[in-house]
């Protein structure tokens, strides 16, 4: 950048220089002062005609200044490349900086790591970490791989991947997740994943994906340029030849006149800026703790009227707690210790719980197998015996007999074909989800509805209780996605989920969304957008952006365009100079790459 500068600083001393003498000398220096910042344009302009596309901005500016030398314009043809160059610096600018916006989020990757191996710490690559590895993170350092602190206690700085301010405070027992900034003491880790399927690399990966996916708007601008381009040639090439037959002016002044159409219409304002707001827009977004994979969605989400979520996780904050547990003949305590052995070897936010909540130490030897069973529940060997966890549809597909029970979320319990008894568990509403809801009907979204396999009654309950207009209650991860394929028509649907669970619908939705702050791997993998502040209360502000950030580049599009085909109209048909064209056109780049930039300035 500062050579650049440098470069653009001494040619234009030169182009004074040049306007400030006469004769041989002045050429010299305007000559001087057009290869320092010009040259490499030109260069550009000829690799481009050799490989076969040479209708860009490259060319124009070239066409129109090596004319203008020709034609014995000598300051005209080197403040034409002093100009271009002055904008194009400032459009390189207004990219870094949109760039800067998201580029906290590539940060995240620690280039070393520490493990304890053989009684002694040693410094190892990140990707040479395995699961089961004791990762130490000392303060200062960062997370490098997701997993559980086993020892040590630390307050985390998560606003790289959250955009909370915070510090969240943690110690044995909960997740540390790669990205995370130990702040404080010394804290050992158990690795769950390995470096590439770590938090971080699926978030690295979604960064890279998303400039890759345009927006309509971004591709109109690329069609438009295909077919602008070569007509405006034409028009320069037919004003310089017809204007000598139909006008009093000479041919020199018909080609002037016609450079300075060249001049004005070169697109590089339209080029720069409209995706200069897209990126602002996700630059502006990623500060908040929202990903969002790619311009096509923010266009996708400003057009969004309808919305389906998951319910725990999601609507629910994943906390649980025990309201009811009725054994047929086991003691209550035996009953939640034969269910946490079950479902030792599943992740579901539900499993989780069972196992903190019996208290016990798991002895891993007395399982010989388990298979979870999606949509169901767990099947899992317990000395020997067969024992089944999970929702009435899998006492039903066992032919097991159960009772009926119509409140929260019941685990029935059976062994070796015997019905054990039930566990009811209620999961608390997220305190934003109201909220939240209320703000999507607020600004447009006319329908939202819960899609869980949890009973009628629970759905109902916190259907109710967040403001959802419809719930379809008892439903398995394919009943979701056909529920998502069935809804798919008009506007884009945004589908919200957490879980693994989640992933097909989410993946099947017009924008999938993914609560990222304790979402699985899967469901993020496939979203369109991450919130990795794990808040419910992003989507409506994610939408409004999103809204803002397409009226922005609308705006670009149109002003670009009426300046533009203004002032060509004043060049080619009514003789506006040259210099009167170059100002314009710098102006017009400098305009919209502004109005571009107040996307990064965009309330959240």
């Amino acid at each position: 950048m500062k050579k650049e500068i440098a470069k653009l600083c001494v040619s234009f001393a030169l182009l004074m220089g040049g306007i400030a003498t006469s004769g041989t000398v002045s050429l010299i220096l305007c000559i001087a002062a057009f290869l320092l910042c010009g040259a490499e344009v030109v260069i550009n302009a000829l690799k481009n005609i050799l490989s076969g596309e040479f209708l860009d901005e490259c060319f124009l500016m070239s066409l129109a200044s090596v004319a203008a030398f020709l034609t014995g314009q000598y300051p005209e043809a080197v403040a034409i490349m002093l100009f271009y160059g002055v904008g194009e610096l400032f459009c390189d600018h207004a990219t870094e900086r949109s760039r800067d916006s998201v580029a906290h989020l590539m940060d995240l990757k620690t280039e070393e790591a520490y493990i304890k191996k053989d009684g002694s710490v040693i410094k190892v690559d990140p990707s040479e970490i395995k699961v089961g590895d004791t990762v130490v993170v000392s303060a200062g350092q960062k997370v490098p791989v997701d997993g559980k602190i086993i020892s040590g206690s630390t307050s985390f700085d998560t606003s790289s991947l959250t955009g909370e301010s915070i510090p969240r405070d943690a110690a044995a027992g909960d997740t540390a997740v790669s990205g995370f900034i130990n702040l404080t003491g010394t804290v050992e880790i158990e690795a769950a994943a390995t470096f590439e399927d770590s938090t971080v690399s699926s978030i690295l990966k979604l960064i890279e994906e998303s400039t890759d996916k345009k927006s309509h708007a971004e591709k109109f601008i690329t069609k438009f340029a295909k077919y602008y381009t070569p007509a405006v040639v034409l028009g320069a090439v037919l004003i310089a030849a017809i204007t000598p037959f139909v006008t009093d002016l000479n041919l020199s002044e018909s080609i002037t006149r016609a450079l300075s159409f060249l001049v004005v219409s070169c697109p590089c304002a339209l080029l720069i800026s409209v995706p200069v707001a897209f990126f602002g827009g996700i630059g502006a977004a990623a500060k908040h703790g929202v990903l969002i994979q790619g311009s096509n969605m923010i266009e996708a989400l400003a057009k969004a009227d309808k919305a389906m979520f998951d319910k725990t996780g999601t609507l629910t904050d994943g906390t649980f707690h025990v309201s009811r547990i009725h054994s047929e003949h086991l003691s209550e305590n035996e009953l939640l210790k034969l269910a946490a052995y079950a479902e030792y070897n599943s992740t579901h936010p539900i499993s989780v719980f069972i196992k903190k909540e019996s208290g016990i130490e798991i002895d891993a030897g007395r399982i010989s197998s388990s298979e979870e069973k999606s949509g169901y529940g767990v099947c899992t060997v317990i000395d020997g015996k067969r024992v089944l966890v999970g929702n009435q549809k899998l006492m039903k597909k066992e032919s097991i007999t159960c009772a009926a029970v119509e409140t929260g979320c019941v685990l029935h319990v059976a062994s070796d074909g015997v019905y054990e008894g039930y566990i009811v568990i209620s999961d608390r509403i997220r305190p934003e989800a109201p909220k939240a809801i209320r703000k999507l009907h607020e600004i447009g979204v006319s329908k939202t509805v819960m899609l869980t396999g949890d009973t009628e009654s629970a759905a109902e309950k916190v259907a109710k209780a967040a403001g959802i207009d419809e719930f379809k209650a008892n439903l398995l991860p394919n009943d979701k996605s056909a529920e998502v394929e069935k809804a798919l028509s008009g506007n884009p649907l945004i589908f919200v989920g957490d879980g693994i669970n989640d992933a097909p619908s989410i993946a099947r939705a017009d924008i999938g969304v993914s609560m990222g702050g304790l979402g699985s791997d899967a469901a993020i993998s496939a979203s369109d957008v991450v919130l990795m502040n794990d808040r419910l209360e992003s989507l409506p502000k994610t939408i409004l952006l999103s809204r803002k950030t397409i009226r922005i580049a609308k705006e670009n599009i149109v002003l670009s365009l009426f300046v533009k085909f203004a002032v060509m109209i004043l060049c080619g048909f009514f003789g506006a100079d040259l210099w009167y064209a170059i100002f314009a056109d710098v102006g017009v780049c400098i305009l919209a790459v502004l109005n571009a930039l107040r996307t990064l300035k965009l309330k959240f």
